[in-house]
């Protein structure tokens, strides 16, 4: 199967040549790590089956962890869920979409690690407060927000999904305050605040020296030229979407499983690479029935440059979480919930207890035989192992008519 990997590692170099100067120091990294991942520029492990009369043999290269690479996003989201599994509550949840719009979309790629974060906080400000408002639900509310930063076409469109539970916890903390079976908070009331709060944001950020602009937006650095660009945005429509309850608690966990550790294109999008394009699948969300799933053809470059705009810094946090699900206090605060709601606590005593290390990894059964394969041997970063893997294993039909 295609893998961006493959595409980073035929087109790569060239590509950092003809970008010199222009590529960022996490970039280069992401590149690095994607390019490695699960080679044995990383090392690995030789796994055996237990079985001697088998002995079916395999190597297993180390992954890089990056969570901006595609083949690591599998396991990392698997081990987030089995964390979270234990938050949910017995409630609909409902899921919330903020967007930046477009304007701010081109300026936030210019200042990604401030404009992200106010996206973060006004979204999670806006929300807060229209729940805790008497006039709507009036309650406390608790939730989990995630960072996306592009569409399907790979383009930069900075927005936050954020699961909230459809209820929260009164202003006392004496009951459970339950929203509306299919209507949570009014989306208008959210768009309004929203667009106040983050204008209110960017102003101040810019106000302290915080903004950086280049290029065509370098005349946005002065008080005046910023307050002009603003000017239009406080008077159109943002959109705050909203979209139907989830099912149950199952639900949820499957949604996000496919949405906390997404990045900007997943390997089974990938149709086909050659020396100058690649193609892939993108959907188009305003169009229904076969039309929302077509295919498009980027030159390489163009598909690697839109792949790395969507690289974070160093350390952000793109999984953030709100309100009752906040701080040191977030384990009592769904303790109450549970109980008000009437459920029991969860069952913890069987979880295992993994560590995730090499002994894991091997302890799966054999492709031929159904026998436990053991590590037989680990080699460090760019070392070759001594063992070699067995060919293959074959399907073997048996006819029974």
């Amino acid at each position: 199967m295609l893998e961006v990997a493959d595409i980073f590692r035929d087109h790569g170099p060239a590509w950092r040549e003809a970008n010199r100067g222009h590529i960022s120091l996490d970039q280069l990294k992401v590149m690095s790590a994607i390019e490695s991942c699960r080679t044995a520029a990383l090392g690995g492990h030789v796994a055996r089956c237990e079985n001697e009369a088998c002995g079916y043999t395999t190597i297993a290269y180390n992954s890089c962890r990056n969570r901006h690479c595609p083949k690591c996003q599998g396991a990392q989201a698997r081990d987030w869920m089995e964390a979270r599994e234990a938050e949910l509550l017995a409630v609909p949840y409902f899921h919330i979409v903020f967007t930046l719009p477009a304007a701010i979309g081109d300026i936030a790629y210019q200042n990604k690690a401030v404009i992200y974060d106010l996206l973060f906080k006004a979204s999670a400000e806006t929300l807060l407060t229209i729940a805790a408002d008497s006039k709507h639900l009036g309650a406390r509310i608790g939730f989990t927000s995630v960072l996306h930063t592009w569409g399907s076409a790979m383009t930069h469109h900075p927005h936050v999904h954020m699961i909230v539970p459809g209820g929260g916890l009164s202003m006392d903390g004496s009951r459970w305050v339950a929203a509306k079976p299919r209507f949570f908070l009014p989306v208008r009331l959210l768009s309004k605040l929203f667009r106040r709060l983050i204008l209110e944001k960017l102003v101040a950020a810019h106000a302290a020296g915080r903004l950086q602009f280049f290029g065509t937006h370098a005349h946005l650095a002065s008080a005046k030229g910023f307050a002009t660009f603003l000017a239009p945005l406080r008077k159109k429509r943002w959109f705050v979407y909203a979209k139907h309850p989830f099912a149950g608690p199952k639900a949820v966990l499957a949604y996000l499983s496919r949405y906390t550790h997404r990045i900007a294109i997943s390997n089974s999008r990938l149709l086909k690479a050659d020396a100058t394009s690649v193609t892939f699948r993108v959907k188009n969300y305003r169009a229904e029935g076969p039309a929302r799933y077509t295919t498009m053809t980027l030159t390489t470059s163009e598909f690697i440059r839109r792949f790395l705009i969507h690289v974070l810094p160093q350390g952000f946090h793109r999984i953030r979480h709100y309100g009752l699900f906040a701080g040191t206090a977030k384990a009592e605060h769904i303790a109450t919930a549970r109980k008000l709601l009437g459920m029991q606590a969860p069952d913890r005593s069987t979880d295992a207890d993994s560590t995730g290390g090499a002994d894991d990894d091997a302890d799966t059964p054999c492709p031929c035989c159904g026998g436990r394969m053991r590590i037989i041997e680990v080699f460090e970063r760019g070392q070759t192992p001594r063992r070699q893997p067995s060919p293959r294993p074959t399907a073997i039909r048996i006819d029974t008519s």
